[in-house]
């Protein structure tokens, strides 16, 4: 999770909304992607955090299922990355900071309880909750 939080911290001085994701390759427990939010300097909607790591791990293994890999992201996906990672068959999602507003795992849409989500990884949420809490408050209070 530490390098996930700090892929937030680059984000944040890009001026990207800082949230960081780092997928581990659960065999080699090997790092095989490091990402943070790009929505703004790609000006793509879909740059988030996890999925930019998601298509960088694809690349790196040559394969569109990440079964045997582990997602970290400083928070808790939206419902558009939460498909994602189902659709990518990632093995376990750790998160740090719940989102209330925008979430899409324990939060709003519960993407992995539907009946249409194919597969639902292992979750684990409040991990370094506080740290990652604190560099999102400080992103954004600098803003207002």
């Amino acid at each position: 999770m530490n390098r996930a939080l700090d892929a937030a911290k680059e984000a944040a001085m890009r001026e990207e909304v800082p949230v960081g994701a780092v997928i581990v390759h659960g065999p080699t427990d090997k790092v095989i992607a490091v990402a943070s939010n790009r929505v703004m300097e790609l000006k793509d909607p879909t740059a988030h955090a996890e999925l930019l790591a998601i298509r960088e791990a694809c690349n790196q293994l040559d394969s569109e299922r990440l079964i045997d890999c582990d997602l970290y992201v400083t928070l808790e996906p939206c419902p558009m990355c939460a498909q994602a990672i189902s659709f990518a068959r990632i093995r376990r999602l750790y998160f740090a900071a719940a989102d209330e507003k925008g979430g899409g795992v324990e939060n709003g849409a519960f993407v992995f309880n539907a009946k249409s989500c194919h597969h639902k990884p292992e979750v684990y949420g409040d991990i370094m909750a506080k740290q990652a809490s604190k560099i999102l408050k400080d992103f954004f209070k600098e803003r207002r």
